[in-house]
């Protein structure tokens, strides 16, 4: 039946005077179990599904959905679209086309090891409860007091099918699992510190079991208590830096990934999130060292940013956003491949089924190099190691980030000596991938939801790397509180 009201829809679009016509249908159900403060928040699951249409029609796109699978509706759907459109392209000077790129018929289906509805409510809770209870055991042995604690497992499993009026034809199937937790220490003396962390992966609960939550909550609750009260400030002279995975993947999301899009780059984001330092005749200059090169690759085995094609029926492989430190590719759908002359590189991705396909990343990286953590430490005679943060910002361009660590050591001599509080690394983007000096072999992925699009549209994403050692680095230090 759903098969039939998408070629409905694709057929009926045309005839209605669309130059190019899409359809996809898409089913998210998700669980979620929350425990706050030690007791449970709510267990709750949500099922949302429906269809999105969208038209080019005299160089207008316009896109419209509806959650009523009737033909009745996907005919209102196709209207409203196709009046949008045209209403659009009296408006509209410059026309949309779409590239000539070849669109795929394929179907790809993931299946879990062990099924989330194989794991019932109370056993997820328990599983909360005992993380919830080593971590405030911990604390208590440290002396400090968590004050609040949040903590959620969940699922989240998306079926899609889209085709198009160029021949395209993708179904998917996805499963995500996921776990978050939000953790915050207090001493009367030292004040508060606050961590927390997003894991995902396109798995089943085979995935949380391997996260080891209840032994990942001990070690990160010991380590923030170490900071919390043994940190003091970091040095004031410039030193060398070691930035740890979860700050380098969050780096190349925020200021190769966003800055890297396209559409953003042509001004669509602009009043919605921002702008971008990348102009086009920038593709081909150097903006780092030869050490750094950044990627987005959807197709990483179980990724939570996992996809083979995009929304558009176009095969998915891995974008090369910059290579040995010199700007190299964006990211595109059809749209923006025609306005700059290139291809597409299947970046159309759509959150819900009422939402339209924009330019995405996936899963950001930067390349491992050949380094060992401590080989990189060894080569210090005077540096912090900023392993992970509490908090961090970026500009509307993607330029000046600021990142606050939240475990971070002194480095004397090619030893860590003890731990650094709240130190703060405040760079230009090209400032900080000009300085990396040496890239570990430490590649590690974490889980984030990427925000773009009005209505907003959170995507799962992958962002990683490995640890990075940066030269000659001015450290700052937030008051603690």
């Amino acid at each position: 039946m759903v098969e039939d009201l998408l070629e409905l829809a694709v057929d009926y679009a045309r005839r209605l005077g669309a130059s190019y016509s899409e359809a996809r249908y898409q089913r998210d159900s998700s669980q979620r179990t929350v425990l706050k403060n030690g007791v449970p928040e709510f267990s709750s699951d949500h099922i949302e599904q429906g269809m999105g249409v969208r038209v080019l029609v005299d160089g207008a796109l316009a896109f419209a959905s509806t959650s009523e699978l009737t033909r009745a509706s996907v005919r209102k759907a196709v209207k409203n679209a196709i009046a949008l459109a045209r209403a659009s392209a009296n408006r509209k000077r410059n026309r949309i086309e779409f590239s000539d790129d070849k669109v795929e018929r394929s179907k790809v289906v993931l299946k879990p090891r062990i099924p989330f509805d194989n794991v019932d409510t109370e056993a997820r809770v328990e599983l909360l409860r005992e993380a919830d209870n080593n971590a405030v055991e911990t604390a208590e042995r440290k002396g400090v007091k968590l004050v609040s604690r949040l903590l959620e497992v969940g699922c989240w499993v998306t079926e899609k099918h889209s085709i198009n009026s160029d021949g395209g034809d993708v179904r998917s199937l996805t499963p995500r699992a996921t776990a978050d937790y939000f953790i915050v220490a207090f001493h009367q003396q030292r004040g508060s510190i606050q961590r927390f962390e997003n894991l995902g992966e396109a798995r089943g609960w085979e995935a949380v079991e391997r996260w080891m939550l209840p032994e990942r909550l001990a070690e990160e609750t010991h380590d923030i208590a170490e900071a919390l009260l043994r940190g003091e400030e970091p040095p004031r002279e410039p030193v060398d830096l070691l930035l740890g995975p979860e700050i380098v993947g969050l780096v190349c999301h925020e200021s190769a990934g966003h800055p890297g899009e396209a559409d953003r780059m042509l001004g669509r984001e602009a009043a919605q999130a921002g702008e971008t330092y990348i102009k086009p005749e920038l593709l081909g200059t150097r903006i780092g060292s030869e050490h750094v090169t950044i990627v987005d690759d959807p197709t990483l085995p179980h990724s939570f940013g996992y996809y083979l094609y995009d929304e558009e029926c176009v095969k998915a492989g891995e974008r090369i956003l910059i290579e040995n430190g010199v700007l190299k590719e964006l990211l595109h759908n059809r749209e923006t491949a025609k306005k700059l002359g290139t291809r597409s590189n299947a970046s159309a991705r759509a959150n819900a089924f009422d939402r339209e396909p924009i330019v995405r990343m996936a899963n950001t990286y930067m390349k491992p190099g050949d380094y060992t953590v401590e080989e990189m430490i060894s080569e210090v005679r005077d540096g912090v190691y900023v392993k992970s943060y509490q908090e961090w910002n970026i500009d509307d361009k993607r330029w000046n980030q600021r990142y606050v660590g939240v475990v971070a050591y002194r480095i004397r001599n090619g030893e860590t000596t003890g731990l650094v509080r709240n130190p703060v690394v405040d760079l230009t983007t090209r400032g900080l991938y000009s300085s990396v000096a040496a890239v570990g072999k430490d590649l590690k992925f974490y889980a984030g939801y990427c925000g773009k699009g009005d209505p907003m549209q959170a995507i799962p994403v992958w962002f990683g790397g490995p640890t990075i050692l940066l030269k000659n680095i001015r450290i700052g230090f937030r008051k603690p509180t």
